[in-house]
């Protein structure tokens, strides 16, 4: 028969277990479960339903009722170099919805036109049903891409960096809602399997140990291939050299389409023709990988071609004429309205060349190719009315910022030039036409955020997000007053309720609290103490804020000399202004006393000035007692050493007079000496 252990003591017992509250339990299990996302049947239905679509689809593909994914690439424009077999990759676009992806480094606060050519690529591609992923780089941008470049890129500010890594987040967030309206209006409908993602490589970056990326990716990288690549060629014997950073630029890139490859399932990457080298690097380093990763459950015994790893680059965007588009060429034609307003945008398209309009067309529309055919024939046949620049201007107007921002872009040209003028002029010369049209915009879009009646602020008429602001309407200012100031209220006591009902974000670290670093996370703005506010400042010179959903201001805080000298102003500002000179004149009129200003029946911030002054004139009067006690001692020592004697030990008092005494501390056989000090005529 077993033997019965006696149970613990009640008190031992509790003291092996940790104490644990048992609402903060239930909170937490409730919170656990909220974050569980559960497989439903309505998903397992639907995921089959759109497998069995797919199988449908490349069964019409394979019999030549259907054309392919990369026929229609091809035939639009956007293929001009393959990495590896071109039958792999049709393949793998016709029998598997394959993930594609585009990267982008933040180097500005916009992207410009032949940033579009490739996100156009992924576009088609995402409306035909396939897994797209915008790759923001903003770890990557940091080294800099040292492809096509003899000189290395200048380092920029991490404020900076930041800065451009927010304009472009919502650059590209609102971009990708317009280009699923616009594909409504050619009946590319919304299904369920459609899939798209923006994410952030700092993501991953920002907590992978450099140990991790040597293990898995460095035995698979040679040194003598990296070292034949054209980029390092060309930079170490045309250019300033190849850093070590600059070199491990390649690695980044493959490790980021390794991370989603494994994540997310990209397989496809599609990048600007300059890119080919970094996408045969990157496929190198995922065959490397995924056959001798150290975990058996990443790592593929058998070779199977649905795995592979393809890419392709678009053509570099030019002109009839060869001349090339973009930031380096110093020609670029920026997709951010406050960089390239709509009507610039408009001119210049309505003064491409007639060569280059069909290449255009198929390029940065979703206008089928036989509508396209229609527009060039009508071009042919009355050039002077440039129906096809017209039409191009507006379509890519209405995928880049609306249709009413098309629609107005069209009637100020309309205005200005005529309905047929076959001639345009250069944009400077419709200065005024472009003011009007930006101030009607700023007048129509900035509305109260409590006003539950008033216009939406959407993707397209969000006012401007780049504003500057002095350090005297930042530091220690209610977030009230800030929020104010920024625009992003029409006044304080609508600041106060924004931030009383957390309606109002600040930047911040992942998880709250302190300025945000190079990824982007918000917290609820609240009535905190105005000292908070120094917190969220990123490198002493940055602050973001947001109210809604598009309403974004990037703060850059300059001292109120800097702003003074660049002309500008803010809410608040004037006021600011006249509150310090009327602190100046109240101070001016103290009263005083014995040489000393009576702040007792002053109020605590003229108090505070009041002192402050008081006490730094005090201490230029030391300063300058001292510099006087200073030079009469030297004049006595001068006198002494020409009588012939040494000086001792001097103190320094308002009133002196010097005494002689005898040295009795020397031996009796050497002569007396006579020390000469100066002391307190008290003592």
């Amino acid at each position: 028969m077993r033997a019965m252990t006696p149970h613990p003591p009640f008190n031992a017992l509790s003291q092996s277990l940790p104490y644990v509250c048992r609402s903060r339990l239930h909170r937490q299990l409730i919170w656990n479960a909220l974050q569980r996302r559960s497989i439903t049947q309505n998903w397992l239905r639907k995921t089959a339903e759109s497998e069995q679509q797919w199988k449908a689809r490349a069964v019409e593909i394979t019999n030549g009722t259907k054309e392919s994914m990369l026929s229609i690439l091809e035939k639009r424009g956007y293929v001009n170099s393959i990495a590896g077999e071109r039958k792999l990759l049709d393949n793998l676009m016709t029998h598997k919805r394959i993930g594609a992806y585009v990267g982008i480094d933040p180097t500005a606060p916009s992207m410009h036109l032949g940033h579009l050519v490739p996100l156009m690529a992924l576009f088609w591609l995402h409306i035909n049903g396939f897994h797209t992923v915008s790759l923001l780089g903003g770890a990557t941008s940091k080294i800099g891409d040292p492809t096509g470049r003899t000189v290395t890129r200048e380092a920029q500010h991490s404020s900076v960096r930041t800065a451009n890594m927010v304009h472009m987040h919502y650059q590209l967030k609102k971009l990708w809602l317009n280009v699923e309206k616009y594909s409504r209006k050619y009946d590319y409908k919304w299904e369920w399997a459609w899939h798209r993602e923006l994410v952030n490589n700092n993501a991953w970056y920002n907590k992978l140990p450099m140990l991790e990326v040597l293990k898995v990716l460095g035995p698979g990288m040679r040194i003598g291939t990296m070292l034949g690549r054209d980029t390092v060629k060309n930079k170490m014997e045309n250019g300033d050299g190849m850093s070590f950073a600059e070199f491990t630029y390649p690695l980044m890139q493959a490790w980021d389409w390794w991370y989603m490859y494994q994540t997310k399932g990209i397989q496809l990457q599609i990048g600007g023709s300059d890119q080919f080298g970094n996408i045969i690097a990157g496929i190198d380093a995922i065959n490397y990988i995924r056959k001798n990763h150290s975990d058996p459950d990443i790592r593929q015994e058998k070779e199977d071609w649905m795995m592979k790893p393809v890419g392709f680059t678009v053509p570099l965007l030019t002109t009839a004429s060869g001349e090339k588009f973009g930031k380096s060429a110093g020609n670029a034609i920026w997709l951010d309205k406050e960089m390239t307003s709509s009507f610039k945008l408009h001119q210049f398209f309505l003064r491409s060349a007639d060569a280059d309009i069909g290449r255009y067309l198929r390029l940065f529309t979703f206008i089928p190719l036989p509508e396209i055919d229609s527009i060039m024939a009508e071009q042919a046949a009355a050039p002077s009315k440039r129906p096809a620049q017209r039409r191009l201007a507006r379509e890519v107007i209405e995928l880049l910022h609306g249709p009413d921002e098309a629609k107005a872009a069209e009637r100020q040209a309309e205005m200005l030039f005529g309905p047929s003028t076959p001639s345009m002029p250069e944009p400077e010369d419709s200065q005024n036409a472009q003011d009007a049209s930006k101030e009607r915009l700023h007048n129509e879009d900035i509305s109260p955020s409590l006003n539950p009646y008033a216009a939406q602020t959407n993707a397209n008429n969000a006012p401007e997000a780049h504003i500057t602001l002095p350090q005297s309407l930042v530091y220690n200012r209610p977030i009230a007053r800030i929020l104010y100031s920024a625009g992003l209220v029409s006044s304080r006591s609508e600041g106060h309720r924004l931030a009383s009902t957390q309606g109002a974000y600040i930047g911040s670290r992942p998880g709250g609290g302190g300025g945000m670093p190079n990824q982007l996370d918000f917290v609820s703005v609240k009535n905190w103490f105005p000292e908070e506010i120094k917190k969220f400042i990123t490198d002493g010179d940055l602050l973001i804020l947001r109210v809604g959903k598009w309403k974004v201001k990037v703060v850059k805080i300059v001292s109120d000399e800097e702003f003074g000298k660049l002309g500008k102003t803010a809410p608040g500002w004037e006021e600011w202004k006249e509150e310090i000179m009327k602190k100046e004149e109240t101070l001016e009129a103290l009263p005083e006393k014995e040489g000393m200003r009576t702040f007792d029946n002053l109020p605590t911030w003229k108090r505070r000035i009041a002192e402050k002054r008081e006490a730094k004139k005090l201490k230029e009067q030391q300063l300058a007692q001292s510099k006087a006690l200073r030079k009469i001692e030297q004049e006595k020592e001068n006198e002494l050493k020409g009588a012939g004697y040494g000086i001792g030990k001097r103190f320094k008092v308002p009133k002196m007079k010097l005494i002689k005494y005898f040295d009795s501390r020397k031996p009796e056989e050497e002569p007396v000496r006579i020390r000469y000090h100066l002391i307190d005529e008290n003592t």
